[in-house]
């Protein structure tokens, strides 16, 4: 029974018992049941107003409050702490609780009764109520629509700054980042740089449904995501989910946090000018820190606090390595067993000579996959072009098994001419390793398909005469500006004009001479 107080309150009141049992939600018996009780032990509201409610109980049920002190009672302090965990709900604790007394056949609380006593726990001891928000369950990120300025020191022109947030909705534990656009790289690095600021990473990730990240998001459909972000996801092990479309409820944390973060950090640093993005961050980090440790006015603690106390233990360690951005090709394994991607060379395995493959480029690494599976991976090549990374198990046993070696280039030289094989053979002088050398003699070798085999020869002639070290460059621009031809041209009449009259002017007299 409740509100036994509350009850004889009322009466003294003059309200009807009716009121009464609408008022307070219990039946007009129950009511008229504490009338009886009242008047057996004559006590009237003036004598008891000032005790508590279960001193009441015990004074007019004296017999009753006995049996109800035989309940168990809830651990209200275990109840907040398993709240805290990732998939417990206040009824799944209640079903644990009332589980519990039937076993031992006690008993135990009803359910609604069990949360108005949870409620009066929390407010009692000044907790906060975790119902809503997990701890390390969510990070919520989004844009700022306010804007900040980078000036240029030598111009004055003025670069906007696009404001990056995120925020974790149980603490309010927040992040700000400044970026120079909105694109994927700049999205997927303010990603970065905010779970190295939290030092772990939460279960699920709260986008909006900015084009950057999200292609679609239909009602009945999963949403497609935007590969690079997907895979940022992947590295550290969350799972994006984004909000529905127009319903920015989904993430009010972020929300509201984007306000509060607007007048803490955009407003102090307002008059001051910025000379590059790190010097801003910089300053922004600094105001985020005093923003996040200024403590809350209706309750104890700060951001900070209760984020380092309550939640950071329930975060998810970050990965080794954080992520690379990352950017997709498609290749042709060439007859030497290598993949030409930005203008660089890297080994593949042999076996898959003819294949395509895709190419996965990050800042660090180049990996090859085929059919969705690795095949290997190089440390990316950077500065000069056309260089090689060559891997030695990468090659064949042995040349004779492979179906292209340096004999069977140098005899498809030969077949077209004397200059054309000096040419090739310069070409594997030029490497190390002579399958480097395959694609620019084959690529030589084949042009013999489109101009013919005089024309080519007579190009290798031509280059061999004013170049060191022809390429197949050269070569090409030869026959494709019909350099060969003019000089084929002008040997010809030079050859006319020395012997075009040899025979002498007695052989052509005709008859006058006979």
């Amino acid at each position: 029974m409740r509100d036994v107080k509350r009850v004889l309150e009322m009466r003294s009141q003059n309200h009807s018992q009716r009121d009464i049992a609408r008022a307070t939600k219990v039946s007009r018996d129950t009511v008229r049941k504490i009338y009886n009780a009242a008047d057996s032990k004559k006590i009237c509201w003036s004598s008891i107003q000032d005790l508590s409610e279960y001193d009441v109980q015990k004074l007019l049920f004296e017999e009753e409050v006995k049996i109800n002190l035989s309940i168990k009672q809830p651990d209200f302090d275990y109840v907040h702490k398993e709240l805290l965990k990732p998939g417990t709900t206040i009824k799944l604790l209640w079903e644990e609780y009332a589980d519990a007394c039937r076993s031992i056949n006690v008993p135990f609380y009803q359910y609604s009764y069990f949360c108005e006593r949870y409620r009066d726990h929390v407010k009692k001891h000044n907790l906060t109520m975790h119902i809503n928000h997990k701890p390390g369950d969510k990070m919520m990120v989004d844009w700022n629509g306010t804007c900040m300025y980078i000036y240029d020191r030598y111009t004055g022109e003025r670069i906007t700054a696009y404001l990056f947030e995120a925020t974790l909705p149980f603490s309010m534990y927040s992040y700000v980042r400044a970026c120079p656009s909105m694109k994927i790289g700049d999205w997927i690095d303010c990603h970065i740089h905010a779970f190295r600021y939290f030092e772990g990473v939460t279960r699920l990730l709260v986008p909006d449904n900015l084009k950057t990240g999200v292609i679609s998001n239909r009602k009945y459909e999963d949403p497609i995501l935007n590969k690079s972000y997907q895979e940022m996801a992947d590295h550290y092990d969350t799972t994006i989910l984004p909000t529905r479309v127009r319903r920015p409820k989904d993430k009010a944390a972020v929300e509201g946090a984007v306000g509060d973060c607007t007048i803490a950090i955009v407003g102090k640093l307002r008059n001051r000018k910025f000379f590059s993005f790190e010097e801003l961050n910089e300053a922004i980090l600094k105001e985020l820190d005093t923003f996040n440790s200024k403590p809350f006015q209706k309750k104890e603690g700060s951001r900070k606090s209760v984020y380092m106390d309550e939640e950071f233990p329930f975060m998810k360690p970050l990965p080794k390595y954080p992520f690379e951005l990352s950017e997709w090709k498609r290749a042709k394994v060439q007859l030497n067993y290598h993949i030409s991607v930005e203008k660089m060379n890297y080994s593949v395995p042999y076996e898959y000579v003819g294949h395509y493959v895709d190419v996965k480029l990050t800042k660090r690494l180049v990996t090859v996959y085929y059919k969705m599976n690795q095949v290997c991976s190089h440390d990316r090549l950077y500065g000069r072009i056309n260089q090689y990374s060559t891997n030695e198990s990468h090659m064949p046993e042995n040349h004779q098994r492979f179906l292209w070696n340096k004999d069977r280039f140098i005899r498809w030289a030969a077949s077209i001419g004397e200059s054309t094989t000096t040419v090739v053979q310069k070409l594997f002088n030029r490497y190390k390793v002579e399958e480097q050398a395959y694609k620019g003699c084959m690529s030589l070798l084949k042009l013999s398909d489109k101009y013919g085999k005089t024309r080519l020869e007579d190009a290798c002639q031509l280059a061999l005469e004013h170049i060191s070290q022809p390429s197949y460059r050269n070569i090409r621009m030869i026959l494709q500006s019909n350099q060969d031809r003019k000089k084929k041209t002008q040997t010809s009449q030079k050859e006319t004009v020395e012997y075009a009259f040899v025979r002498g002017k007695d052989y052509y007299g005709g008859k006058r001479n006979g």
